[in-house]
């Protein structure tokens, strides 16, 4: 988002509208009032998934899927890269788009049309998936509503070049200058304290 300022810009207006005071942090309660951020979360883990494929099933039957003969007993995979990368399904699908998930109205980031998944889907698929997605689009936009973010200084725009693995081929750097009521960090920490 950093390399389209106006994603992050509408991403924090949208936060600070829901919001409405530099006094507290997003809250779950709020979630439901973010589309943006929302897709934003989606179009993230549309785009980088944190894993290459969903676990594995074992076929109990033979059968033909979209073509291929799949006998009894193999072990199946869905690749998370390949379906969220998939030009069939996704136009421009290399580009962080988030508006292409706001026709749907969807908070979840969990897809029954396979278009993407993230927590799997089916009988077996976690059942943590609204807490997890409801964590990503808080800490999103806790991330949004904290911090000013910039590109630091001597830098262009951040490099997002990918390595072969599911990381970034260099590491991450940002700027981050706070933008609350020091008071809210402070709760924050001291909340997080086991003292």
């Amino acid at each position: 988002m950093l390399n389209q300022p106006e994603m992050l810009r509408r991403a924090t207006e949208e936060v600070d509208t829901v919001v409405g005071s530099k006094e507290r942090l997003l809250q779950e309660s709020d979630v439901p009032h973010l589309p943006y951020v929302v897709a934003c979360a989606r179009e993230a883990v549309r785009l980088h998934p944190v894993a290459p494929f969903n676990l594995p099933h074992v076929s109990i039957a033979d059968c033909t899927v979209a073509g291929y003969f799949i006998p009894k007993g193999s072990s199946v995979l869905l690749s998370r890269l390949g379906l969220g990368r998939n030009p069939a399904v996704w136009d421009d699908p290399l580009r962080f788009h988030p508006d292409r998930h706001l026709a749907d109205n969807r908070r979840d980031l969990e897809e029954a049309d396979l278009r993407f998944i993230s927590f799997t889907t089916g009988r077996r698929g976690c059942i943590g998936s609204g807490l997890g997605s409801n964590v990503t689009v808080m800490l999103l936009g806790r991330l949004v509503q904290g911090f000013t973010w910039s590109i630091p200084q001597g830098m262009e725009k951040i490099d997002l070049s990918e390595a072969k693995s599911l990381f970034k081929a260099t590491p991450l750097y940002a700027h981050a200058k706070p933008r609350l009521n020091p008071c809210v960090y402070f709760s924050l920490l001291k909340s997080m304290s086991y003292a």
